[in-house]
């Protein structure tokens, strides 16, 4: 948005601005920030940096060496719509307080780095990408967790239940499972929420390509944007998160990107749409290839999908990600590609057509990954399946043009390879397999250390360690 610390001294005195505020994402991809007032912002703060406690942010620094700088992105700015007092927002690259050294585990810094990687194989000058955002809108939600008490508890006006809760509405209005794909109002009560997150989206330099209810019925919507390069897109999935809840949050309800909120209602992914560019010609189109798809291309999915097992650790990082990644819900979980099938790891969108727009899209993915990471981590197993020179049906990977669920077809399904069915799994094959992320010191070994021993140790084993109340019904009596 800003050129220079001068477009933004000008900025401030023409919009009458009274604060700036300095976000920042952590390891694991959660967002920070810290606010001062418009007087302390100048060129000394933008070259010098806020001082932080990274001791304090997850994922990060020890307490011994925990002093870090925030430097702030001018090109991030826009006036955040939330708070009270007119503010303009930048989000910060993370640096070492004295020598200001980018900071390794900065996500960042780590994107900045896969982007910088792919120009220097010489395979493409740029990426392009587009993630959806799906989610859940619920007009409440509660949960407790005691060592002798636990629970949780949704309300959602859209939701069949909701007709027969004294809290919910009884106007005949709501939906059957798996019934609120493309809703139309008065069964869809969340047009106007979409529209101004939409809006709001936009106003923040965010274009958008439309939005729509998905296909959970207990207030399940998509808002996709328009696609661009690796280290935008990572910061728009984070902004776009921010802007999303707290929208939701002004009409007195709250969004969640867990990916399975409820039993037997349908998870909630975030699909990455990709492709490669070089001097502006697209690599992923070839009219000869199948589904259009370019050797190049074919490759860069093979290394995908060869990958996925270690991949999943970063794109699926939380225990809730397994209960979404299981066979059907639209939530694949078998390491093929195909034309158009919701069933495949890797579809080929049939709507995208032309050379610019022929593109894959990587559909195991969830929103509780760091953007940063997940998608350096997706760039760098295309590359290493490009530089290998990897023959797609030669590694196994389809294209199978059919569902594989249907039990006519479990003979081809049996054959296919999975990704991981927990994080602890997950997480060992990251473990195992991630020498193609240290391609370009993109990824060094601190940071795939310090990643794989928070999920386990804050994530894993407390959830893992916890009973359940459904564990009551199944064993209690025994």
């Amino acid at each position: 948005m800003f050129a220079s610390i001068e477009e933004i001294l000008a900025f401030v005195r023409q919009n009458d601005v009274h604060f700036i505020d300095l976000k920042f994402i952590n390891l694991i991809g959660g967002l920070h920030h810290i606010t001062i007032p418009v007087q302390q912002f100048n060129r000394h703060l933008v070259e010098k940096g806020v001082g932080f406690d990274a001791s304090s942010t997850p994922g990060f620094k020890t307490v011994e060496s925990g002093d870090m700088v925030l430097l702030p992105d001018l090109n991030t700015g826009f006036v955040d719509p939330f708070f009270q007092h007119h503010t303009l927002s930048f989000l910060c690259n993370i640096a070492e307080a004295d020598t200001k050294r980018p900071f390794r585990r900065d996500p960042r810094y780590i994107a900045t780095l896969a982007e910088e990687y792919l120009v220097s194989t010489g395979i493409a000058s740029e990426s392009h990408w587009g993630p959806e955002f799906e989610y859940y809108i619920f007009d409440a939600v509660e949960f407790r967790n005691d060592s002798f008490y636990s629970y949780f508890k949704i309300n959602s006006d859209e939701a069949q239940w909701s007709n027969y809760l004294d809290e919910g509405k009884q106007d005949g209005y709501q939906m059957f499972n798996h019934r609120g794909y493309h809703a139309s109002p008065p069964y869809d009560e969340l047009h106007d929420i979409r529209s101004e997150t939409v809006k709001v989206l936009e106003d923040c330099g965010i274009p958008v390509k439309y939005h729509h209810h998905e296909v959970g019925s207990s207030g399940q919507v998509e808002i996709e944007v328009v696609m661009d390069k690796l280290p935008r897109m990572a910061d728009t999935v984070i902004l776009g998160k921010y802007i999303i809840k707290m929208v939701a949050k002004k009409y007195g309800k709250t969004a969640t990107f867990m990916p399975k909120p409820l039993y037997d209602e349908p998870g909630t992914g975030m699909h990455f749409h990709q492709h490669l560019f070089k001097n502006g010609n697209p690599l992923f189109y070839d009219k000869t290839g199948y589904g259009g798809l370019s050797h190049v291309a074919q490759s860069y999915v093979a290394g995908i999908l060869k990958h996925a097992p270690a991949l999943t650790g970063l794109t699926n990082p939380s225990t809730n990600s397994y209960k979404r990644l299981i066979p059907g819900f639209e939530a694949p979980v078998a390491l093929f590609f195909s034309i158009g099938n919701r069933s495949s790891a890797i579809r080929i969108p049939k709507y995208a057509m032309e050379p610019e727009t022929k593109r894959i899209e990587y559909r195991p993915p969830d929103a509780t990954c760091n953007p940063h990471l997940a998608m350096s981590a997706m760039l760098l197993a295309g590359i290493d399946g490009i530089q290998q020179n990897l023959d797609i049906s030669k590694e196994g990977f389809g294209p199978f043009d059919v569902n594989l669920f249907d039990p006519e077809n479990a003979h081809i399904l049996n054959s296919i390879k999975s990704i991981p069915s927990s994080l602890d799994s997950a997480l060992n094959h990251l473990d195992n397999d991630n020498d193609f992320l240290k391609a370009g010191n993109v990824f060094d070994d601190d940071v795939i250390k310090a990643w794989i021993d928070y999920k386990y140790s804050r994530e894993f084993l407390p959830n893992r360690n916890r009973p359940t109340p459904f564990e009551y019904l199944l064993y209690y009596g025994v």
